[in-house]
């Protein structure tokens, strides 16, 4: 059975799990803590880069979301959750990239919740500018290039569900708002949501990970400037 690593507050390690269920793959889930687990040397062995999702189906490990949600989509093709028309393709892929590239970034951003005015106010406008661009491209379908449910609703709605918890109402946006319902009516949607203390407790991890970050790089550009300068 098809191994499934994954932390249920990885909004990443969200869209395996939504597929996974959408698509009703038996699997075998592994619940990775990432207090620790993500270095053991078990899981070393199957992810160098220390970090979830991860799949291992009959001896074919996937890493990296978006690669295990192809995977997923051409080993098991029904429910079809990709569509075959070129443009519907595009608009699905451009979903995904948008979310994965501009807004999620974004919102995690208010997860955090900087305080810094500039950086915040930053971070708002690239915010309504993925929504915006999300509501056009969405237009009058009921879902992202097709009548049924796509992979870029997957990876798009896993960012849009968080929304509420950091404030930004979808009211500009009506096209998405009733879209960001449609999909919360599914019986999926509704598992894998965290509740509001989940919620806190995903912000907490993710301000430990961008402190954890933050110290890294700075210490990369300190050993830079130092192997610059011969000390």
């Amino acid at each position: 059975m098809l191994k499934f690593y994954y932390a249920p507050l990885s909004p990443n390690a969200r869209r395996v799990w939504l597929t996974l269920l959408e698509k009703q793959i038996p699997f075998e889930p592994v619940l990775m803590q990432l207090n620790g687990d993500q270095f053991q040397p078990e899981f070393a062995a199957i992810n160098p880069f220390h970090h979830i999702p991860v799949v291992v189906d009959e001896g074919v490990r996937v890493l990296e979301s978006l690669a295990i949600l192809d995977y997923l989509e051409a080993k098991y093709p029904q429910p079809a959750l990709l569509p075959t028309d070129p443009q519907a393709i595009a608009t699905v892929r451009m979903a995904q990239m948008v979310t994965t590239n501009e807004l999620g970034p974004a919102v995690f951003g208010l997860v955090v919740q900087l305080e810094e005015p500039k950086q915040l106010e930053r971070i708002q406008l690239q915010v309504a500018q993925g929504l915006s661009f999300l509501n056009e491209l969405l237009g009058d379908r009921p879902y992202f290039g097709s009548d049924q449910l796509t992979l870029g609703d997957v990876v798009a709605g896993v960012v849009v569900s968080l929304l509420p918890y950091v404030q930004v109402d979808l009211v500009s946006y009506p096209a998405l708002k009733a879209w960001s319902e449609r999909l919360m009516a599914r019986e999926a949607w509704q598992k894998t949501q965290p509740n509001p203390q989940q919620f806190e407790e995903f912000r907490r991890r993710v301000k430990i990970i961008a402190k954890q970050q933050l110290r890294h790089y700075l210490q990369g550009r300190r050993r830079d400037k130092a192997i610059a300068s011969g000390s």
